[in-house]
């Protein structure tokens, strides 16, 4: 079978040779510091890469009405878990597959479906000139604040303030009247110290203990240890007989969401910037996407929001893991063990890999000269179009 050449040209190697270096890190630490983990993380490797090429083989520009169903399917998967999730550290966030001792937590797909959902409201509803007023503004934020809450109810405020930033951010990328965005965040320096000094927050308990040894005087015990990782590293790092604050276990489950200072402790400081260097590079150029066209909003929605959500879980991440954020549940992306987070990107690659191979489908159909073809417009019509 012959794969048309249009597909490849627009196909963004650049996006994979950035993401497939990372994916061997994440591989090679979990695999050092225990091999039963390693071939779990192997599994959802190979998990990943499917689902690439599968939601990359998706047509999603044609499926309006499927997109609505898929957004509803995980809501409901929101609502279901509150009966039938397992329960991890007070928090009821996952559902265990049967027969095979895996879990999976509807939150990360969630994020899939929420940008999805918005570029399907957002291209058949695209901004005016300004950009979107008070009324676009209030029908968006529904399908924003509904996952946002049923995910902060969990409890799991660290990933419902990832996917409200998320929501956000791309409403904020595509077009929205400034005066709106300056009232959002004014109610929300406002409104976050009257939040967090309330009894609004009693079930979020756990986490408000987090803020609070962020603030306090003492850093906890976990951010002692991964100071001191991170310190005793220097430039080059360590061999792995003398990860001192990994090996004997001062480091509490150092393949998870403080991979970071592992992965310091191994390569030192010349290590941590280069995988930042990545990182930067690979949102940078992500983001650049929302500049190829200005036509293209399912594009730009889908690339501003993958933009954002590893520039978040990245500076988050490693921010907590220096003192400088509260420790929260969120991974390093693509890098820490884990199967959700990490299908959750591969398939958001896949999508955006898709929306970028197969553009020359878009710019054919939505080019004047075809929409006047379509309908059948006169000679005269046509010359018109292409002299315009």
């Amino acid at each position: 079978m012959m794969i048309d050449r249009r597909i490849l040209t627009h196909f963004d190697f650049l996006l994979v040779f950035l993401v497939l270096p990372i994916i061997g890190l994440s591989f090679f630490l979990v695999n050092g510091f225990d091999s039963d983990k390693g071939l779990r993380e192997l599994v959802y490797i190979t998990i990943g890469v499917i689902l690439f090429f599968i939601f990359f083989l998706i047509p999603f520009r044609k499926l309006s009405r499927s997109i609505t169903v898929f957004y509803w399917l995980f809501i409901g998967m929101l609502f279901i878990i509150d009966f039938y999730g397992a329960v991890r550290l007070g928090a009821q966030r996952w559902i265990i597959l049967p027969g095979t001792g895996m879990s999976f937590q509807p939150s990360e797909p969630m994020k899939v479906a929420m940008i999805l959902m918005l570029a399907n409201l957002i291209v058949h509803n695209p901004p005016q000139k300004g950009g979107y007023g008070l009324k676009d503004l209030a029908v968006f934020s529904f399908y924003i604040l509904l996952p946002v809450f049923l995910v902060a109810k969990q409890p799991d405020l660290g990933s419902a303030i990832v996917m409200f930033l998320m929501g956000y951010g791309i409403l904020f990328v595509v077009g929205i009247q400034k005066r709106i965005v300056l009232w959002i965040l004014g109610l929300f320096i406002l409104l976050a110290p009257i939040l967090y000094s309330s009894n609004m927050l009693t079930r979020w308990e756990y986490q408000a203990k987090r803020v609070q040894d962020f603030i306090a005087t003492t850093p906890s015990h976990q951010v002692q240890q991964s100071l001191i990782a991170i310190g005793s590293a220097g430039w080059l790092g360590k061999s792995e007989e003398n990860i001192t604050q990994t090996k004997f276990g001062f480091l509490p489950i150092p393949i998870t969401d403080i991979i970071f200072s592992y992965y310091v402790e191994r390569f030192g400081f010349i290590g941590a910037l280069v995988l930042f260097a990545f990182y930067i590079v690979l949102i940078l150029h992500i983001l650049s996407f929302c500049l190829l066209d200005s036509r293209d909003y399912f594009l730009q929605v889908v690339a501003s929001g993958i933009a954002i959500l590893l520039f978040v879980y990245m500076s988050v991440n490693i921010a907590m893991t220096v003192n400088f954020a509260p420790i929260v549940g969120i991974p390093l992306p693509i890098l820490s063990y884990g199967g959700s987070s990490f299908i959750t990107f591969m398939i958001l690659f896949g999508i955006l890999e898709n929306l970028l191979a197969f553009k020359f489908d878009f710019e054919y159909n939505s080019s004047p000269l075809n929409s006047l073809r379509k309908k059948k417009g006169s000679l005269a019509q046509l010359v018109r179009a292409l002299g315009s």
